[in-house]
């Protein structure tokens, strides 16, 4: 089993910055990629941006210029670094890691971004 914990999350104003970060524990093998995906109301969850073992990064539109992920392979940790958020970006934020072919999720962080 794996266990994927984030953190993070909360209340921000439109512009401002949040950096949301995704701590992996359990049954871990050396490849394999995890990201953030994210579930607005009313909508369906859609992808935000995913990360390699190896760094290589894939990001929605939405998220292109504003968000970074990365990733510290030796702690199993991966981070969401969001800048110029947007009222369209609040939404619960699920930590995401594919390990053989299986997908693991957290329980979510809700970011809000609101005047």
């Amino acid at each position: 089993q794996v266990q994927l914990v984030e953190s993070g999350g909360g209340l921000v104003q439109p512009g401002g910055s949040l950096r949301l970060t995704c701590a992996a524990s359990g049954s871990i093998s050396s490849n394999y990629v995890m990201g953030w995906y994210r579930q607005a109301p009313g909508k369906e969850r859609e992808s935000v941006a995913a990360i390699t073992s190896g760094g290589g990064t894939s990001y929605a539109n939405s998220a292109k210029g504003r968000f970074t992920i990365s990733r510290d392979n030796a702690k199993n940790m991966v981070s969401l670094q969001m800048n110029n958020l947007k009222a369209d970006d609040t939404a619960v934020y699920y930590c995401n890691a594919v390990i053989s072919r299986l997908a693991f999720w957290g329980k979510g962080t809700l970011v809000t971004v609101s005047s």
